[in-house]
């Protein structure tokens, strides 16, 4: 069997287009005065006939509308992509179809077009619930429109997530205990709650190398909120499934879990990135991120991507253990054994064991939440020495 039928199958539609472009996002967002719908339309159309024809005869799992700010999209435009993935691929019963929603572009006539054109998940960018840390964080919309575009998602939606930001300018750890207490309140069984970094080429990295982002939390501070966010969220039934996400036990992202697993994904659209089996190699895919070339890159060769590389056994080894310690349930070493070809030799994991930042239990390594909260390092030091 090959390896990527342990994680499943998924395709990822991007949408490039925001309203505005929020100073700590590195998405591949754009602002545009004009969008001819009915050509972005036909691209993806074009796109997904292309992809189609590579994997025939897979079952696809899950659809997931990201961006960018997918909620811009027309209603007609969701509606039919998703007829023609009826075409192209036998479905998974119980197929995952999420669209990302910025609470500024929630109207009700709208999620019903989306609803009816087969989304059955909504995924909302709230990120905070007071107007004073919007306006710091640069979103457009109020905390009371936050509040009502998750009330009308729930109206219309059986699965409803939506996301916030911690370790904000200004917020004390109690500031949010509080804050989490009422999104807990709301009543959704799924919950993205991430801590806030500071990236390099964002409008808040270019505050922040000059010295003009005061009030941000110490690590100390940060991470006191991690250990909150793990504590009230356990005890409301939400626990963490991977470092950053929260659901009631069945509730939680498939689509995300099969970038998680090691599963394969198409991505379509703007810099959007994929992993793909073919004929035995798996492949590493991605696409042009300027929106007007990738455009123009289908309608005139009829491909979107760049060049394809080949994933080599290693990376795909480390791509996995850097994706599963993220989840609860962490890698398998039989399957990582598979997937390098020989066991790996890991001469650091006992020491790491000792320090309760993985634990074994039978063919299952895991990171602990102690782990999880500093992956990076934990990820570095188990690999130092590795051989495989």
């Amino acid at each position: 069997m090959e390896d990527w039928r342990n994680g499943g199958f998924g395709l990822y539609i991007h949408w490039p287009f925001c309203v505005s472009k929020c100073p700590y996002c590195d998405f591949n967002s754009h602002v545009a005065a004009r969008i001819d719908q009915r050509r972005w339309q036909d691209a993806y159309l074009r796109e997904i006939d292309r992809i189609g024809a590579e994997t025939r005869g897979r079952r696809l799992d899950t659809v997931f509308f990201g961006g960018g700010t997918p909620s811009l999209m027309a209603p007609q435009v969701v509606a039919a992509i998703l007829e023609r993935v009826r075409r192209t691929w036998p479905l998974a019963n119980d197929l995952e179809v999420t669209l990302e929603a910025n609470p500024g572009t929630v109207e009700a006539a709208r999620f019903r077009g989306f609803r009816e054109a087969g989304v059955n998940r909504i995924s909302i960018g709230i990120q905070a619930l007071d107007d004073e840390s919007l306006r710091l964080l640069g979103r457009l919309h109020s905390a009371g429109e936050g509040r009502r575009a998750i009330g009308i998602a729930q109206d219309l939606f059986e699965r409803v997530s939506f996301d916030l930001i911690y370790a904000r300018q200004n917020q004390s750890a109690e500031d949010w205990q509080a804050e989490l207490r009422a999104a807990l309140a709301i009543g959704t069984d799924h919950l993205s709650l991430y801590q806030l970094t500071i990236e390099d080429g964002t409008a808040f990295g270019d505050r922040f190398a000059r010295g003009r982002l005061p009030g941000l939390p110490t690590e100390t501070v940060s991470a006191e909120m991690y250990e909150i966010t793990q504590e009230i969220c356990d005890a409301a039934g939400l626990p963490a499934y991977e470092i950053s996400n929260h659901a009631r036990p069945g509730a939680e992202s498939r689509h995300n879990i099969i970038y998680w697993n090691g599963g394969d994904y198409a991505g379509v659209g703007p810099g959007a990135h994929g992993r793909l089996t073919l004929d035995g190699a798996r492949w590493a895919t991605e696409t042009l991120r300027a929106p007007g070339a990738w455009l123009e890159a289908v309608e005139q060769r009829g491909n979107g991507e760049t060049p394809r590389e080949a994933v080599p056994a290693d990376a795909q080894g480390y791509e996995y253990l850097m994706m599963g310690l993220r989840r609860d349930t962490g890698v398998s070493m039989a399957r990582l054994a598979a997937i390098l070809g020989v066991v790996p030799d890991l001469p650091r994991l006992a020491g790491l064991e000792e320090l309760d930042l993985l634990q074994r239990e039978g063919d299952s390594l895991r990171a602990t939440r102690h782990g999880r909260m500093v992956l990076n390092s934990l990820l570095a030091e188990l690999l130092t020495d590795a051989n495989f």
